[in-house]
């Protein structure tokens, strides 16, 4: 996905507190989910760019909190456990790198993320 013109710096830094408010996450229940919706709602209408972001931003962390659900439950069998440690450090890596991506203009998707907004 593109636009036809390049995002001012105003809008790449937006995109990027997009992607970088999941770690508001670290300090407040559903953090991670509830800021970046915030954000995006209220830009999305503004620019192209924020709306995809945001829409990414979003549709990672819901993907994220129902895999941290699934591994929590598999703490049971054991296998939970290296699960949660993995998938806090894929988030967190994942985070970054769309963050970075975000600021730097480019159109990033993330991996592995089930798309639940279109």
């Amino acid at each position: 996905m593109s636009d036809n013109h390049n995002p001012s710096q105003e809008e790449r830094n937006f995109a990027m507190f997009c992607h970088l408010g999941a770690f508001c996450g670290a300090i407040f229940p559903f953090g991670s989910i509830i800021l970046p919706l915030v954000l995006w709602q209220i830009k999305k209408e503004q620019s192209a760019f924020i709306d995809y972001h945001g829409k990414e931003a979003v549709n990672f962390q819901l993907t994220m909190l129902i895999a941290f659900i699934i591994a929590t439950v598999l703490i049971v069998v054991i296998i939970g456990i290296p699960l949660l440690i993995g998938l806090f450090i894929f988030d967190l890596v994942m985070i970054i790198i769309a963050g970075i991506k975000a600021n730097d203009g480019i159109h990033y998707r993330y991996p592995f993320c089930i798309r639940f907004i279109k």
